[in-house]
């Protein structure tokens, strides 16, 4: 086994607030020293699997998990391994079930940040793992919050820097112990290898990438292509 670091929350064009290029995303992770990342794009799974394949074609040393960040009723969450969509608006139970059966893992991100559609509180809910360090969280009492109640329910903890642009990327990363290959590090995450690392995304990165979405915003009110 090695230890390795991974982001495993990152947006790319493939969701709608982000325009951040696959490949620009690899080279990026690859240059400050990720051995992993994964591709979460909004309600499609299109991104993770472009990217694991754009790894392969350009010989990237970088494991890319495919992913999805899904929309349910109560809020969002994050499947990890899987190549199919899910449904949005589901329940999350309905959610993690159907996760579960195409092999993959559930966890929630930011549970307790209600503007990005947060579930709340999830010790209900049959998760793989929880989010509990968020580097785009201006201050740090919803991450604590979150990361006290995964203790209190025992579940594994991730960092991850819910990525929305390219140089936001690796500002919080796990820390995993594991086989250098993609279940492997599924499977150590399920067993709680895993360590938190992260700092919060500097506030010029951060408002760069709020200008350009609401940019973007007013671009698509308008009809401005």
């Amino acid at each position: 086994m090695t230890t390795m670091y991974f982001d495993l929350h990152i947006h790319s064009v493939y969701s709608r607030d982000c325009e951040s290029l696959i490949d620009s995303i690899l080279k990026h992770a690859v240059d400050i020293g990720l051995d992993g990342i994964a591709i979460t794009d909004h309600d499609t799974v299109k991104g993770g699997i472009v990217g694991e394949q754009r790894a392969k074609e350009l010989d990237i040393p970088l494991i890319v998990i495919p992913g999805v960040e899904i929309t349910t009723t109560r809020g969002h969450l994050i499947a990890l391994g899987i190549r199919e969509d899910i449904p949005s608006e589901q329940t999350p139970e309905d959610t993690i079930v159907r996760i579960h059966e195409l092999g993959g893992i559930a966890v929630v991100p930011h549970p307790f940040k209600r503007m990005s559609h947060g579930i709340g509180d999830f010790s209900d809910l049959d998760l793989d793992a929880v989010e509990v360090f968020n580097s785009r969280f201006i201050t740090g009492e919803m991450n604590r919050k979150a990361e006290r109640m995964a203790r209190k329910v025992g579940l594994p903890e991730l960092g991850s820097s819910d990525a929305h642009s390219v140089p936001m990327i690796g500002y919080a990363t796990t820390e995993i112990m594991a086989e250098r290959n993609q279940q492997a590090v599924l499977d150590a995450i399920c067993d709680g290898r895993t360590i938190v690392h992260g700092s919060r995304i500097p506030a010029r990165i951060f408002a760069a990438q709020m200008i350009r979405g609401l940019s973007r915003r007013m671009k698509e009110i308008l009809g401005i292509e």
